[in-house]
């Protein structure tokens, strides 16, 4: 009897396993912006807690990198 329901359990889960979807990768389609694209956005409250945001793009001005010895 035992063995009857560890067969019975194993042939479940195997059947689960058969119907279960492929697993779901998700991607973004927009590749991430390099590092010399910045964004300046501004966003208005509207109604019932809501806003409106625009975003613009913007160059970046490289950063220096100062060292001194000392």
């Amino acid at each position: 009897m035992r063995r009857l329901n560890l067969l019975a359990a194993l042939l479940l889960t195997a059947a689960a396993g058969a119907c279960a979807p492929n697993p779901i990768i998700a991607r973004d389609p927009v590749p991430a912006p390099g590092p010399e694209l910045g964004y300046v956005c501004d966003s208005r409250p509207t109604v019932l807690n809501g806003f409106f945001s625009r975003c613009d793009p913007v160059a970046r001005e490289p950063q220096a990198v100062v060292r001194a010895k000392g």
